[in-house]
Parts: C-alpha cells; structure tokens; sequence
C-alpha cells in the first residue's frame, strides 16, 4: 500500500513548521529546489549551491528594500546605516566605517570579560541542580557583551534587549504583521545615551562611530550624523544579543541530545571551536533572508520574474546532503569548509568573529561546572519569530 504525501508547503510565518521546518525543506531540496508560495508571493530556494550564488551575486539579489520577506512586503523605508537591508556602493561606505570600529582582532580581545559574565550567570547556580541556558546565559552575557561595548550602563541593558526583541514574535494563534515603526522607536531608545555620550566621550563603541570622520558618497568629509549612529547602536545592539542567544540555546538542545558527543568536548577542549561550527551549521540561529528579484533569472529551469522576491533557506542549505555528506547527521567531528549561517560575500555578518568567540567561551564555562544535562522538556519554550529560530526557555537538570 503507497501513501501520497501531501503537497509541499512552506510558510516562514507559520509557528507549526517553523517548530521544525527540517522536513519541509528536505522535501524542498529533493522535490522543489525552487518554490513559489502562493499566499505571501515569493520563491524560495533550499539547496546549497543555489542559496550561496543568491547570497554572492548582489546586483541580482538586493536587500535595498529590506533582507527579511515581511520588510520587504511592507515596503518599509530603510533607515541610512542599516547596512543589512542596503545596496554597494552605499553599503560598502556604511559597512566600511563599522567595520573599523568593530574588528575581529578587537572582539577577540574581550574573551576574558566574556568569561567573566560567563562566570557571574554560572556560578551562583552551581549545585542547584538546574539551570536556564537562555534566562540564566543566554539572555545575559551576549547583552552584557554588547552593551560593554556600546557603552550602555548595565543597569538598562536588559529593558533595551526586550524592546528591541518584542517587535519580531510570532504570536500563537495570531497573523504576523511586521510593525512598520520598528526603526523609528529602535533608535528612539538609545536617544539619551547618543546625547549623553556625545558630551561625554568615553572609551566605547559609541564614542568611536560620534568622532569617526569618513569621506561620504558625494565625497564630502564628514561625521556621522546623530540619526546615522542611531541606527548604527541599534543594528548593533539588536544583532549583538538575538542570534548569539540562539546559538547558546542550540547549544544546550543538540549536547544534550547527544551526550557522547559532550562527553568528548568535556575531556578535549579543543574539540570546542569545530563542535560550535558544527552546531551554526545543524541549527542556523537565522536559517531565512530574503532579497528583491532584479531581472529575470531562471533556477531549475523555470523562470523567476524581475521584481519578485526570493527567499533564501540558508538553514535548510546547512542540511544539504549535495554539499554535506550525511548533513542531518550531528557531528562534532566533521570538516566544514563553509556553512552559511554567516552568510557569504558583502553581507557576510561582521559580528561572526565576536558570535565565534562567545559561543566557544560559553560552552567552555558551561562544562567547567555542569559537565552533564538534561533538557527539562516539559518546561522548554521555543522562539518563534520569521528569521530567527531558538528557545526562549531551555531548562535543564545537571548532574
């Protein structure tokens, strides 16, 4: 006796598939490698090879009018500075200046505050038998990271991280409608900080971007304006927390569930950074993007239109078997040339080198004092929002 799947469907919207959109996508990349979504109006391609060529080839594939699908059928406007959603050469101007400020040299160089908000989470909870790996680390050292860096005093820096992060949920039951205020009341919370900081230089991240001179796009040498490193502290402030606290949550979820694996990380250290490269590739923290559709281009033998939008899967391209052997397979050993959890070419995520090294430093502290954990099923929440996936709470029992 045969039985007929039902038809492919995949919605980024959708809290049930994005609970576990792996089997979806695998359907996708066997059967539809590229798809049309007929309700929200775009294409979408899985497969590695196509989602890394989408990514590279920028001049086809835009983010001008915004990286994610539903900012792009908002017809939002993006703000200046906001180099995600912009286009060379503006981007490359934007992009450029953060990255003077915002090296990987310099992000390395904080490991040992990074441990040390490590061990301020950590350590009170040892011998509880249980902790949070998002309310008690997750949700707190890449927040105290990030605003170490910025400049924003401690104090607030918790009020800021659920600001920014309560305009993205997907709520249960509910449409999602992307707000169209997002940016304007973003930049809006870091208004006294901007002023304060601008008569009271500091050594930060904030200081830098208010005194740093560049040569604009008219060829005009200049400083930033107020609204310009507005936008810059929220972009920061908001990718500086979501997509690490997501990798700590993965983290916590796929050792538990494979506690040999664990094991081995726990006797040999230096199995740490491929085993943190492992879990970006399995769980992408941001596995959807998307981009506008320029000219007419052809996948898989059918034709996408000029100014249609394409989804890119890069969390499904992760779990491509064409460039990963065995890719739904977990392994801590296995050779990556390149995942694209990161993304690739000119929006290949600047703060990588900073997530790298907070992960790897979180995952060290972690088996310093539980060695062994189990995920508290019953009270585990998953996170739902169109581009990031992880948990919002992931207790577990230590032994």
């Amino acid at each position: 006796m045969t039985t007929t799947q039902p038809p492919i469907y995949y919605d980024p919207f959708d809290i049930e598939i994005d609970k576990n959109p792996h089997a979806v996508w695998r359907r996708m990349r066997d059967e539809a490698p590229l798809w049309f979504n007929e309700k929200h109006n775009f294409y979408a391609v899985s497969r590695y090879d196509d989602v890394d060529q989408c990514i590279v080839d920028w001049d086809t594939y835009r983010s001008g009018k915004g990286s994610t699908l539903e900012f792009i059928q908002a017809g939002v406007e993006m703000p200046p500075g906001l180099i995600l959603m912009e286009d060379p050469p503006i981007h490359d101007l934007h992009r450029g200046l953060l990255a003077r400020v915002f090296t990987p040299r310099r992000m390395n160089a904080l490991e040992g505050k990074v441990r040390d908000f490590c061990a301020r989470s950590l350590d009170p909870l040892v011998g509880s038998g249980r902790f949070d790996f998002i309310a008690d680390l997750g949700a707190q050292m890449p927040m105290r990271t990030i605003g170490m860096l910025l400049g924003i005093p401690e104090q607030d820096q918790e009020a800021i991280r659920d600001q920014l992060d309560a305009g993205l949920r997907i709520e249960e039951g509910e449409e999602f409608t992307p707000p169209t205020d997002l940016f304007t009341d973003g930049v809006q919370v870091f208004v006294d900080y901007v002023d304060w900081r601008a008569d009271h230089p500091s050594d930060d991240l904030m200081t830098e971007l208010l005194e740093a001179e560049f040569e604009d796009e008219t060829g005009t040498r200049r400083r930033l304006t107020r609204d310009e490193v507005l936008v810059y502290i929220m972009l920061l402030a908001g990718a500086g927390n979501e997509t690490t606290t997501r990798l700590i949550g993965w983290t916590g979820k796929l050792l538990a569930e494979h506690p040999e694996q664990r094991r081995e990380i726990a006797a040999d250290r230096g199995l740490i950074p491929g085993a943190v490269e492992e879990i970006l590739r399995y769980e992408a923290p941001s596995p959807v993007q998307a981009r506008w559709v320029t000219r007419d281009v052809t996948h898989h033998g059918r034709l996408v239109p000029k100014d249609s939008i394409m989804v890119l899967l890069n969390g499904s391209a992760n779990r491509d078997s064409r460039h990963f052997p065995d890719a739904d397979r977990f392994d801590i050993h296995r050779r990556i040339d390149r995942h694209l959890s990161f993304g690739h070419g000119i929006h290949f995520c600047l703060g990588a080198a900073l997530a790298r090294l907070e992960g790897r430093v979180a995952l060290d502290e972690i088996l310093n004092r539980f060695p062994e954990w189990d995920v508290d099923w019953d009270h585990a929440v998953q996170a739902h929002t169109p581009n990031v996936r992880g948990w919002d709470k992931l207790p577990v029992v230590t032994g």
